[in-house]
């Protein structure tokens, strides 16, 4: 058990800090190994034995890769509304520094397309909507109003399922994002501050 973020679905892993009576651990990533979580870094002070009690202190970058996973998702639903559902999600990468979103189309967006995208996304962040995390058997989850999932990921049943500007399941429209997801999230969008598209390619 753990409250480090392993490498995931897009999400990089948490890095911080895991204290003993004895001696600190530098965590400098976070990877799942089956049903093991593991803690990849260093001893930066003393020792670390097998059985000590520990305090692990996840870093300062989860707050930002926070930011940027629940904007990723709000990207997500801008673009469907944009370009049109057919759109599907083909990879991301969201770390503290920026989200990387990859997805199918056939041309590249347009500045104006690109620029509606960025005021869809904003107006969603300024609105400071919740941001609901609900664990729900698969089967249900795939009914909800515009429950988007990543094409070939397998999923958990039940399932983790994030909710931006909705509640409960009931809640949710096609003006709700709703995602099969287990990162970690913003509580309210409007942390998320300013959404800005700075390239394409």
């Amino acid at each position: 058990r753990t409250n480090f973020y392993a490498e995931q679905g897009g999400q990089v892993g948490d890095n911080g800090f895991v204290t003993t009576p004895t001696g600190r651990f530098e965590v400098e990533d976070v990877q799942k190994l089956g049903d093991a979580i593991l803690h990849v870094g260093r001893v930066v002070e003393g020792r670390v034995e097998c059985g000590q009690a520990t305090n692990l202190e996840v870093g300062d970058a989860r707050p930002h890769t926070m930011r940027n996973h629940t904007a990723t998702h709000l990207m997500n639903w801008a673009l469907r509304k944009v370009l049109g559902g057919e759109i599907n999600q083909k990879g991301s990468l969201v770390d503290a520094e920026k989200t990387r979103f990859d997805f199918t189309h056939d041309k590249p967006l347009s500045a104006e397309e690109i620029a509606e995208v960025e005021r869809l996304v904003n107006e969603k962040i300024y609105s400071d909507l919740p941001v609901t995390a609900v664990t729900t058997p698969l089967a249900e989850a795939k009914n909800i109003p515009g429950a988007r999932a990543v094409f070939g990921e397998k999923y958990p049943d039940p399932v983790r399922v994030l909710l931006i500007g909705a509640e409960t399941p009931k809640d949710a429209t096609l003006e709700t994002s709703v995602e099969f997801c287990g990162g970690t999230h913003l509580p309210r969008t409007g942390q998320a501050g300013f959404f800005k598209i700075i390239g394409q390619e």
